[in-house]
């Protein structure tokens, strides 16, 4: 498993965390973080991901 789809999968946690504080507090800017660090954190496990395929591809040729 590559790298970067543990830090992607800790991220999105992480801004799932932030977000539902950011909500439960009425903090937008809080909330707003959250979503950013999911996404962030989806696009680091979707590059993670690629990187799997592409070696689990080279592995197989």
């Amino acid at each position: 498993m590559d790298k970067d789809r543990i830090k992607g999968t800790f991220k999105e946690a992480r801004g799932a965390v932030k977000e539902a504080l950011g909500k439960v507090t009425g903090d937008l800017k809080t909330q707003a973080e959250g979503k950013a660090d999911k996404a962030e954190g989806k696009a680091q496990n979707a590059v993670g991901g690629a990187r799997d395929a592409v070696r689990e591809a080279a592995r197989r040729s």
